[in-house]
């Protein structure tokens, strides 16, 4: 079989509107067997509603939350002041909307979500190859925004019935009262999961200007404590501009590529919704480099101030909103945490994990139970050694993450874009034997590409705290550029077997 059909023959049982989206014509029958279900099938074009305002709010819900903020502090931490960190952050979000817009372009017009995107590039069964990557990821992150949540109960608990909760026994190096603040927040999850999506949409409306104003409130209470804003703006640099700063910027960078380099491949799961290319477009350049500053900005000016009022920078917004003996304001502090944290983990670190787990056995995984298998492993992935320091949460996590999701990234990119030029057949991407099918179901030359690709990307990174040393020490120098090691190495690699491979490779 070969990867694209004969030249001439059209795509199979699909109309194209005048605005160029695309669906399965009316009066067909919709694609059915041991590869689709209906979260995976196309969204039909009068669906897809979504305007500039709802992406852009897609945005602003998904980075105003604890871990933007401590992506943004944890440079401070490791020795950037104000101005590197803001810097660092604005650039990587301007570099990582790129391959968003490119892979967001599907959505509107074929109506996919990401699993099925991918099958036109690693096959029909191949695709859950980068499926399983980015929930197993998705998982990382569920666990790690649970734990942040369940930090949150446990020292709200601690202030208000003080030391039998905030000292009790340890177990497994915590309190065992974090345990099961940890437990209570990860059930809260699985109860807005267990009642579906119209619950989680109606959440996520109020819950980003809630977060938003909360920031502010932790600007105004630093910026109180450190007598005024200036201390907030004069703590220097550790490193200064010179090599010490460039040394760790790359890394850094990198590693800020890599907090939205999942989002970067399951952009589709909500594109598909867009009513035009240009809605989601324009959303997603006006919501995320500036959504994504803005909070950064905030955050690096609370954790200076915390370094001019406690003589060490606090990286953890839960620890800090902690030092202060306001109960209403301690309150307050830690419910915005915990909103924060749901609104962000049900959006960008359940809905892509369900549909990849959903598209591994569509017969079987239903969205919900995806859903629910997301849950399960992010407690197994164990997030509390991963968010244990900023060092292994920015460099290790993070690093990795953008490593190997940069590479899924690089051959979707040049698959969509350059081979096929942004033509699909909808039908094909669920049908055996059709011109997704390749060799069993597989796309050889995408599997050889994310292998080359991932390798040279994290096979020099240096994986504490979760293992000790390199996996192959010969590449440290290539861990520092882990992300664009990893896209630029499969986009090229993938396009070399593709276009050399010495068959037709028109587009579908």
């Amino acid at each position: 079989m070969t990867d694209t059909a004969p030249p001439g023959i059209p795509p199979s049982g699909q109309v194209t509107s005048a605005d160029g989206r695309v669906e399965i014509a009316p009066g067909t029958e919709p694609p059915s067997g041991p590869y689709a279900n209906a979260d995976l099938l196309p969204v039909p074009v009068e669906r897809r509603t979504w305007t500039t305002y709802n992406f852009s709010a897609l945005w602003v819900g998904m980075a105003h939350n604890t871990a933007s903020w401590t992506l943004a502090s944890g440079l401070i931490a490791v020795g950037m002041d104000w101005k590197q960190a803001v810097f660092t952050i604005a650039l990587a979000n301007l570099i990582v909307l790129a391959p968003m817009l490119l892979t967001g372009h599907a959505g509107p017009k074929y109506g996919i979500p990401f699993p099925v995107f991918a099958r036109a590039s690693f096959g029909v069964r191949g695709a859950n190859l980068p499926a399983l990557v980015r929930a197993l990821v998705a998982c990382g992150w569920f666990g790690i925004q649970t734990w942040i949540g369940g930090e949150a109960i446990y020292l709200l608990a601690g202030k208000l019935i003080g030391d039998r909760w905030a000292k009790a026994a340890d177990f497994g190096g915590y309190a065992w009262t974090m345990w099961l603040s940890f437990a209570l927040f990860w059930v809260l999850q699985v109860a807005i999961i267990h009642r579906g999506m119209e619950t989680v949409r109606r959440f996520e409306n109020w819950a980003a200007p809630f977060v938003l104003v909360g920031a502010f409130v932790m600007l105004y209470w630093m910026s109180d404590k450190a007598g005024g804003l200036g201390p907030l703006f004069d703590q220097p640099s550790k490193l200064g501009w010179g090599a010490d700063f460039w040394k760790l910027f790359a890394p850094s960078l990198m590693g800020m590529i890599g907090f939205w380099s999942t989002l970067s491949l399951n952009i589709p799961d909500f594109t598909r919704y867009g009513r035009s290319q240009r809605a989601q477009t324009r959303g997603q350049a006006l919501g995320l480099p500036t959504t994504m500053t803005l909070f950064a900005f905030l955050s690096v000016l609370v954790t200076s101030g915390s370094q001019a009022v406690y003589g060490q920078p606090i990286w953890d917004p839960v620890q800090l909103a902690a030092k202060t003996d306001n109960v209403v304001g301690l309150l307050y502090a830690l419910v915005t945490v915990l909103v924060a944290t749901l609104s962000v983990n049900i959006a960008a670190n359940l809905v892509s994990p369900a549909f990849d787990f959903s598209n591994i056995a569509p017969r079987t995984v239903s969205f919900r139970t995806g859903a629910l298998i997301t849950a399960v492993l992010a407690v197994l992935i164990r997030p509390w050694k991963l968010y244990s320091d900023p060092q292994g949460y920015i460099f290790t996590w993070l690093g990795l993450v953008g490593g190997l999701l940069g590479t899924v990234a690089g051959i979707l990119v040049a698959d969509y874009w350059i081979v096929r030029r942004t033509r699909l057949d909808l039908a094909d991407l669920y049908r055996p034997g059709g011109r997704y099918w390749y060799t069993g179901g597989w796309n050889w030359r995408a599997v050889a590409a994310f292998a080359a690709g991932g390798v040279l990307a994290v096979g020099g990174a240096d994986f504490h705290p979760l293992i000790d040393g390199r996996p192959i020490p010969p590449l440290e120098p290539l861990a520092d550029y882990g992300w664009a090691v990893g896209l630029g190495t499969s986009l090229l690699l993938y396009l070399a077997l593709t276009l050399t491979a010495g068959r037709d490779r028109r587009p579908a």
